[in-house]
């Protein structure tokens, strides 16, 4: 919201000399916050001049310009930069005459851009200065020709400062308006803001007006078949009927400079006055073209299909959510948002009907997100308007026009109003202090409401408060400490650390998932956070769990460039009111948001990434409904049955860990060639979870739809049984490489390396103990293994039967080799393994390691066949 000074400075009293920055500092000190300050960008020397003569010149290019005598100061003095009182002025324009008032940028003034301007010579005569169009002013688009002030009904002397006549010289102040001070954005509100913040008085133009009730009724009918949430689409219809209004009357040029500085260009005298009082007043307003109507207005929602052409010139597919005002021919106006083109007032319009209504905020806000149209009216609307201000601000309207364009004030017209009074609010003795934690006396409670417009009532000696119509957020007594608070002054309430009571701090959860974070961090991975929302396609896509293979021929080798997505569909949880339509569906997976923020980044020149991101997944259970439970009364603590029904009725939510790699681990460098990222780089990353844990997770060759076959892994740990139970392997995520094909749907490399981690089971099994193996201190006895087996058999699995075979003396296994050709049947490899035997307490002999040795072969051999390679 932009505040023009002059404008703030009719309802409040500012002291001279007081500046932009001033006003900021005064309501920032109530709540509202300072975004940026708005000039015309302009200096003088620039003053109002008289066309004395001119002469049209043709130039060799086609073009005709005029060569004008300006009188730019009176008989006998010398002009504002020093010069004589005629300049010679080169102007391209054609639109003005002999005798007409101009105005006169002279040497030495600069305009917006900034564009300085100085005597040149051009087309032949040396330019003492420059004729302004409105554009170069910066008080509208209209660069037709110069600006005549005639045009804008103004009559000043040869000589006179323009900046001051055009108000160029105002500024303005831009406020953050939040969803809930929907009041400030109007003069009107921020006027009152003020006032609180300095103690000057506030005079209310709500109340300078007097309002006449219509004497005839203009037919207005609410017929809302459909309201949402039971809530009628307008509450408040007023209008106002004005006759031989004059379309040739300009807007005076303090309106243009003041509507210039909001943010709104000058369109016609009847348009500029709506919107000058919207802004005034807080209250959006529309006017008709009465002529154009066809009988009395009617509010009601469209119907399926429906359309509507609106002031923009685009036709409209309505929804039956929309509420429409129409006359008997049908639509005139998609109401609060924009008015349509069959009635729209034009420089034909002379007699002219005033809309000033009140429609439902949430039914305003979803037909502009719907049709894409964010408007003044809408902005306003959808955070609420002062019901009790809409016959005010038509009454406003009506007064302007009488005194600018002519017209008269007829006694047609209509009040709907089926609006009734805030209810109070009980405010116990002493609830604000105690919320606070500062000592308020009962006067300041009292005087703090009262200013902010509420009215008081002792009630057995307790504080009832009635909120203003304009403050719809002012709802309970928690709301209204919350002003007592923000008027006495933030600066009384102290700045206390609060201290942690012993034995608190941060919960094992917490830890873990910082602990997991640095570790991340540390080892060359950026956090990243994306937004919960994908598409279906992406759920199915990733929502589905991995499941283990069996070992199979071909499964480790298996070809995956041709291979086709075969998304599966997936429980997913559908957003009513998405801010994308193409994406309305809660994540259940973190690995869609994560592949798109790397096409963006890869679109953006950066290509090799390593990215995480810690969040919650949504993943609700096939058949069971969320969100029927019923919320019990607020000042009701819910009974245990119907907290377990509330927790019943929120989606499951594991909070995971997801990781993508692009690109190179490591970059090319002198010496050294890049080394890509690959299957190894995700497993990588799932380590240093596990390091960051304490939590061994396991790794086995895993199947998923999104994933390549055969660089796949399931990650899992193994969960203890109750007593005698056998200890079971528990999934808790993949990891691996894309499949080429899903890569390529988020314009990605082929290679691209994700993994997906649960962190919430592996977080149960973090006892938060760290495991220490003691160092042996006896000499090791170190031997190759070479085992052949079937192509298709995991390394980690033969790996796994040759460490469980060699028992407690095998210190430890290392893949070192995997050899497939000469010297080995097709179908076969061969894997080898470095081996280090070591005892507890003695040295070992070479038979001892040996026949561990062998015991690990032999287990090899039973599970998968093995053979030693010769």
């Amino acid at each position: 919201m932009r505040v023009p000074l002059s404008w703030l400075g009719e309802f409040v009293d500012l002291a001279p000399g007081t500046t932009p920055e001033d006003v900021h500092a005064a309501l920032v000190s109530v709540g509202l916050e300072e975004e940026d300050i708005h000039r015309f960008e302009v200096s003088g020397p620039i003053v109002v001049g008289e066309v004395l003569e001119f002469a049209g010149e043709e130039q060799t290019n086609g073009k005709t310009i005029n060569w004008c005598q300006v009188r730019v100061a009176p008989d006998g003095e010398l002009a504002a930069d020093g010069g004589p009182a005629v300049h010679g002025i080169i102007c391209g324009a054609h639109n003005f005459a002999v005798g007409d008032k101009v105005v006169v940028t002279l040497p030495g003034a600069s305009l917006p851009g900034p564009f300085p301007i100085a005597a040149r010579k051009t087309y032949g005569h040396v330019s003492d200065g420059m004729i302004a169009s409105a554009r170069e002013l910066g008080l509208g688009d209209e660069h037709d020709g110069i600006l005549l002030l005639k045009n804008l009904g103004i009559d000043a002397p040869v000589g006179a400062d323009a900046i001051a006549l055009l108000g160029l010289d105002d500024s303005a102040v831009e406020i953050n308006v939040t969803p809930d001070r929907g009041y400030a954005f109007s003069i009107r509100g921020v006027a009152r803001e003020y006032s609180h913040a300095t103690g000057v008085p506030f005079r209310d133009p709500a109340l300078a007006l007097t309002v006449v009730a219509p004497v005839t009724r203009f037919p207005v009918t609410i017929d809302d078949q459909a309201p949402i949430r039971g809530r009628s689409g307008s509450s408040v219809f007023v209008t106002r009927v004005v006759r031989g209004v004059d379309p040739t009357r300009p807007t005076p040029a303090w309106m243009i400079a003041r509507l210039g500085l909001v943010g709104i260009r000058s369109i016609s005298l009847v348009v500029d006055v709506t919107n000058y009082v919207m802004f005034e007043l807080g209250q959006p307003l529309h006017g008709y073209d009465l002529d154009k109507l066809s009988g009395g207005i009617i509010v009601r929602r469209a119907t399926a299909g429906e359309k509507f052409t609106t002031l923009d010139a685009v036709t409209r597919t309505l929804s039956v959510e929309d509420l429409l005002i129409t006359d008997e021919s049908g639509p005139i106006g998609l109401a609060g948002v924009m008015g349509g083109a069959s009635t729209e007032i034009s420089s034909k319009t002379v007699n002219v009907l005033v809309e000033a209504a009140n429609f439902d905020p949430v039914s305003i806000a979803r037909s502009a997100r719907r049709h894409k149209l964010p408007s003044e009216a809408s902005k306003r609307f959808e955070r609420g308007v002062d019901p009790r201000v809409a016959a005010v601000a038509a009454a406003r309207v009506v007064q302007l026009l009488v005194d600018l364009a002519g017209g008269v004030a007829d006694d047609l017209g209509s009040v709907y109003d089926t609006t009734t009074a805030p209810l109070p609010i009980v405010l116990p003795t002493g609830f604000v202090s105690g919320l606070i934690g500062l000592n308020y006396t009962g006067d300041e409670v009292r005087d703090a409401l009262v200013e902010i417009g509420a009215a008081l009532h002792d009630v057995g000696g307790v504080l009832h408060a009635t909120p203003p119509t304009w403050r719809p957020d002012l709802t309970d007594k928690w709301t209204l400490a919350e002003e007592v608070a923000r008027i006495v002054g933030y600066d009384r309430i102290p700045s206390v650390l609060p201290v942690a009571p012993p034995g608190r701090g941060l919960t094992r959860t917490q830890m873990l998932r910082r602990t997991v974070a640095q570790t991340l961090a540390a080892t060359g991975h950026t956090e990243v956070l994306t937004y919960p929302f994908v598409s279906e396609r992406a759920n199915n896509l990733f929502g589905v769990a991995v499941t283990a293979t069996a070992v199979s021929a071909g499964a480790a080798d298996a070809d995956a460039s041709a291979a086709s997505v075969a998304p599966v569909a997936v429980p997913q949880m559908k957003i009513v009111n998405p801010l994308d339509g193409e994406a309305p569906f809660l994540r259940t997976s973190m690995l869609p948001g994560l592949l798109q923020i790397a096409h963006r980044n890869r679109s953006r020149g950066l290509v090799d990434l390593a990215m995480y991101e810690q969040g919650l997944v949504f993943r609700p259970e096939a058949g069971v409904t969320y969100g029927s439970a019923v919320l019990p009364a607020g000042g009701e603590r819910p009974s245990a049955q119907v907290e377990a029904a509330l927790n019943a009725g929120i989606v499951p939510q594991p909070l995971m860990v997801g990781v993508v790699l692009v690109g190179n681990d490591v970059r090319h460098q002198p010496g050294l060639p890049a080394a890509p990222t690959g299957w190894q780089s995700a497993l990588a990353a799932v380590q240093q979870v596990a390091l960051a844990t304490g939590v061994r997770i396991g790794v086995r060759q895993g199947v998923h739809p999104a994933m390549h076959p055969g660089r796949t892994a399931e990650l899992f740990v193994t969960v203890p049984g109750a007593a005698t139970a056998v200890a079971r392997a528990v999934s808790v995520g993949f990891a691996g490489e894309l499949l080429p094909a899903v890569a390529d749907d988020f314009d990605l490399p082929a290679v691209v390396a994700v993994a997906e981690i649960n962190l919430g089971l592996v977080f149960a099994q973090a006892d938060g103990d760290l495991t220490v193996t003691p160092i042996r201190t006896m000499p090791a006895a170190t031997q190759d293994l070479s085992l052949v087996v079937a192509a298709f058999v995991p390394a980690a699995a033969l790996r796994a039967a040759v460490a469980e075979g060699a028992g407690d003396l095998l210190e430890s296994i290392e893949l070192v080799d995997d050899y497939r050709g000469a010297g080995v049947e097709p179908g076969q490899k061969s894997l080898t393994f470095a081996l280090r035997f070591r005892g507890e307490e003695r040295t070992l002999t070479a038979a001892e390691a040996s026949a561990a040795r062998l015991a690990g072969v032999a287990l090899a051999a039973e599970r998968f066949g093995a053979t030693l390679r010769e």
